[in-house]
């Protein structure tokens, strides 16, 4: 990522994940990127340019297993 990239935001963008996915990836990517203002749009950026095949791009780094890793129990 480049810091021109990482000091400008673009417009919000919309999207949609469902809480027991999205609350956790907070915590996941909070755990790999503790600085900075978004860490989740930092990594689903990350992982935009590698599916992309931007050259240079990255496949994000994933953090360790965490409380995160468990899937959410289902309430009936």
């Amino acid at each position: 990522m480049t810091p021109e990239t990482e000091a400008s935001y673009d417009a919000q963008r919309k999207f949609r994940a469902p809480d027991d996915e999205w609350l956790p990836f907070e915590s996941a990517t909070r755990a790999q990127h503790p600085e900075g203002r978004s860490p989740r749009a930092r990594v689903l950026r990350e992982f935009i340019r590698w599916y992309l095949r931007r050259p240079g791009a990255k496949l994000p780094v994933r953090p360790p297993a965490g409380p995160w890793s468990e899937p959410a129990a289902k309430s009936d």
